[in-house]
């Protein structure tokens, strides 16, 4: 049987066992999917397991997508762009580390059919995923990416990868049609962003890439000030779709029993 595996800190949240088997099963496939929560350094064994073969794949998530690299033989062009790895496999003998976090929030805007050409998005926060994000903002044409972070070292390290982005201290809103809560805050039931929701006028796209509570207060709060809200439930199902058909050259159907099964 194929072991799987997704790792991070914290994992308990993470419903990627429950997706993924339910395709495995779906798709005939002999395999199992389980979460590790691992610390830093455990990464290079959990990695060397694909190498003698205890495991197949895996994938990564908070915070290991930059730490995991140097474990790897190579990386796929998105990876390499983003330095940013949400997905392992094997391609002729080699670790390679992929990067399906920018077509699944592509994806998941495609979704709801949001259209980003020429609007103004804040990102808050600076952690794994936010390259793939900013990337993802530029090939869907955003105009205008601004930047706030609680700490300015990764803000400032983002600043010289991409130097189009613009940077606020934490806790400065400007203006903007989306906002993007990429942070772990919310997490927990009593976590709260400092926003001041009474300053945002309404019809704004607030989302958050968490999907484990399905609303945080980040978004019960948007929308009872009148905004759009969008939970990371559809890129998180999309950035599986496109990790399993690396590991196995299939695309598994995204459906309505599937959306229920991770609500």
């Amino acid at each position: 049987m194929k072991k799987f595996l997704v790792i991070g800190n914290p994992i308990k949240h993470s419903l990627s066992p429950k997706l993924h088997n339910y395709w495995f099963k779906k798709n005939n496939i002999n395999a199992v999917y389980e979460k590790s929560q691992i610390e830093e350094e455990e990464i290079k064994r959990t990695v060397s397991e694909i190498r003698n073969g205890i495991l197949e794949g895996i994938n990564i998530t908070v915070p290991f997508k930059k730490s995991v690299i140097k474990y790897l033989d190579d990386l796929s062009p998105f990876a390499k762009e983003t330095q940013s790895v949400n997905t392992i496999y094997k391609e002729k003998n080699k670790i390679i580390g992929g990067n399906t976090d920018i077509g699944g929030f592509r994806a998941s805007l495609n979704h709801i059919n949001y259209n980003l050409k020429g609007k103004t998005v804040f990102i808050l926060g600076a952690g794994g995923v936010v390259p793939s994000l900013i990337v993802a903002l530029t090939y869907l044409k955003a105009s205008k990416i601004i930047l706030s972070n609680r700490s300015n070292e990764k803000a400032i390290y983002l600043k010289k990868k991409f130097p189009f982005i613009n940077l606020v201290n934490w806790g400065h809103l400007q203006d903007f049609d989306m906002i993007i809560n990429a942070t772990s805050i919310g997490l927990n039931k009593n976590d709260k962003i400092p926003v001041d929701f009474n300053n945002i006028k309404p019809g704004k796209l607030f989302y958050d890439i968490i999907y484990n509570p399905k609303e945080t207060n980040f978004l019960i709060e948007a929308k009872k000030n009148g905004n759009l809200i969008e939970n990371g439930k559809m890129m998180f199902l999309y950035q599986a779709q496109l990790a399993f058909e690396l590991w196995f050259n299939i695309k598994p159907e995204i459906n309505e029993e599937v959306i229920k099964l991770v609500e």
